[in-house]
């Protein structure tokens, strides 16, 4: 395989930043006037299908029913638990918390590697960087827990919680992905895992009857426009940009999105959406965001044997 050029690497890793950083504010914005387990579910189906049929048509093979089967699973925890937990939790989490409380997966991931046999004991500096982030997570949630029974705090409660169960599930999915057949070109199981988790988040949408409070003809421009975005830029061009980096680079060093995204979800949150950003957030976002660096530098450094904590072929929760 020719050596990439610089120039593609630096602009990979500044559309996955910025991009990826980015879909929290497209969330915000699309689910305004479209039911969010139906637009989450469109979204994936579409951008999958368009995955997948440019995987097919530069010649990769034809899945199996196995990798069918492992792409439901996944796609079920990843999107459907994960992407799907960020999408009806944006209803009352501001996007730049959202970002945060997303960012705890690499910490998740490994704790659970770790409590399952599939990764070794956290070494003392991984062990630092889990603690700091569950302290990160307390300071983040703890007001709004301990204010529950104020109407709007406990939606804000509510919403904290469906993002950090989500949170375990795209974990939870990650780690099924490490060992799970799947299909050999990473675009076409990316188009399957989509479109397996679009299907499911359609189906929720169906089930909670979002379509019967719908009606097309109110989506307004600045909704339309957001739903374009994520399917378009947000998924095509940021996981052509994510596949591109994983082959060209250390997996752990694309992993540094994990903590990057967040401040560019602050920032853009606070510019285009109206949000503030009050001391406990700072520190919580400090301790969250430090720890995960602390977390993914250490394993940058550990001698490897299996993919780095945080980093997984499938979709992230934000996207």
């Amino acid at each position: 395989m020719a050596a990439p050029k610089k120039i593609w690497i630096v602009l990979a890793f500044a559309a996955l930043y910025l991009i990826w950083g980015s879909t929290y504010l497209g969330i915000l914005f699309a689910i305004q006037s479209i039911p969010p387990f139906l637009m989450a579910g469109a979204r994936f189906l579409l951008a999958g299908g368009i995955m997948y049929a440019a995987a097919r048509w530069q010649g990769a093979p034809r899945p199996t029913a196995g990798t069918w089967k492992n792409s439901l699973i996944i796609g079920g925890c990843l999107l459907l638990g994960g992407n799907g937990a960020v999408t009806i939790s944006e209803k009352w989490v501001p996007t730049g918390l959202a970002a945060l409380l997303v960012a705890t997966v690499p910490i998740y991931i490994a704790l659970l590697g770790w409590l399952s046999g599939t990764a070794p004991r956290p070494t003392r500096s991984v062990s630092l960087g889990l603690l700091g982030g569950f302290v990160g997570v307390g300071i983040l949630v703890g007001p709004a827990l301990t204010t529950f029974s104020d109407p709007p705090h406990n939606h804000l409660a509510l919403g904290m919680s469906i993002l950090l169960f989500g949170s375990l599930l795209w974990s939870i999915g990650s780690l099924y992905s490490r060992t799970a057949t799947s299909s050999p070109s990473l675009f076409l199981a990316a188009g399957q895992q989509m479109m397996c988790g679009g299907g499911l988040l359609l189906l929720l949408g169906l089930i909670l009857r979002e379509h019967h409070d719908f009606d097309p003809g109110r989506i307004t421009l600045l909704s339309a426009g957001a739903f374009i975005y994520l399917v378009l830029i947000g998924a095509l061009i940021g996981y052509t940009a994510y596949f591109y980096l994983l082959r060209h680079c250390d997996p752990a060093k694309v992993a540094t999105y994990a903590y990057v995204n967040p401040v560019v979800a602050m920032v853009l949150g606070t510019l285009f959406a109206g949000e503030t950003l009050i001391l406990h957030t700072l520190v919580g976002a400090g301790l969250i965001i430090g720890s995960v660096a602390i977390v993914i530098t250490a394993q940058q450094l550990r001698p490897r044997t299996a993919p780095p904590i945080g980093v997984a072929v499938e979709p992230d929760c934000a996207t």
